[in-house]
């Protein structure tokens, strides 16, 4: 008699201990498994961190930090259309990251008497990055430069409704994703440009219910989307109890604006 039971409750507390491991290893099958989704400027994101670029450019590109000796008093930023003062292309863009500026301002005795009086200057990278860390660097500059508009009515109107409710301080700019979420699916906030999205939004009716309500039935109601909609650290706010019905109908024309990509040849 003992035996049989003792062999049992081996096999329970192995059983146990398999479904332990597998708790803790989840984390690390998930990110094995899944298709983990990351697009270019999202990529961009983690080199301009890795190169330093916000320690002058302040937290992700917005500005601030002080520059003693320059004409502005601070070093720009990346956002908020500050770009448009300095580049007028992703040629402009490549020359500052990988020379410290166009050669044609490099070669202009004026700008170079400005940059001398400033207290920081911008580092030449060329030696420190590759051909793909430049792409996705520039198409993340171009992404976050706020320069980068819809031109139909309704889609314009959602663009600004993003830029005041912060929609890409979570989804990234212009919606590249990437930034991290604990205890999510796969780990991070998607993004509006990949399949991720097409697997969280079949239609418009269920991308204005996520905006309404902050998540969709679907998934909410599904014995494994649910738990982890309700378990991730950062949830999708629920947009219907502050804005009305024209305004939410501008932010679902701006996502399929943006989601349809015919912007993306600017971002190059």
């Amino acid at each position: 008699m003992n035996r049989p039971l003792g062999t049992l409750v081996v096999r329970i507390l192995a059983v146990v201990a398999l479904l332990e491991a597998g708790w803790l290893l989840y984390p690390t099958v998930r990110f094995r498994l899944l298709a983990l989704e990351e697009t270019p400027a999202a990529r961009g994101r983690r080199v301009a961190a890795q190169l330093g670029c916000f320690g002058c450019h302040g937290p992700a590109g917005t500005g601030g930090t002080r520059n003693p000796g320059s004409e502005e008093g601070t070093v720009p930023a990346f956002t908020e259309r500050t770009q448009m003062m300095y580049v007028k292309t992703g040629d402009d863009l490549r020359e500052y990251v990988l020379d410290g500026a166009p050669r044609r301002k490099r070669e202009d005795p004026d700008y170079r008497a400005k940059m001398e009086a400033a207290a920081l200057r911008m580092p030449a990278y060329r030696d420190a990055v590759t051909a793909r860390e430049l792409d996705d660097l520039v198409a993340y500059l171009r992404a976050a430069s706020g320069q980068i508009l819809p031109e139909q009515a309704l889609a314009a109107r959602g663009s600004e409704l993003a830029s005041e409710l912060t929609c890409f301080a979570c989804h990234g700019p212009l919606g590249a994703g990437g930034l991290p979420n604990p205890r999510s699916f796969k780990g991070y906030v998607p993004a509006f440009w990949g399949a991720d999205f097409d697997d969280l939004v079949r239609d418009d009716a269920e991308l204005r219910t996520w905006i309404a309500k902050g998540e969709i039935p679907r998934i909410a109601e599904h014995p494994i989307g649910g738990r982890f909609v309700r378990q991730q650290t950062i949830k999708m706010p629920a947009y219907g109890r502050f804005l009305p019905d024209p305004d939410i109908d501008a932010l679902v024309a701006y996502v399929r604006w943006i989601r349809a990509g015919d912007w993306r040849p600017l971002a190059r």
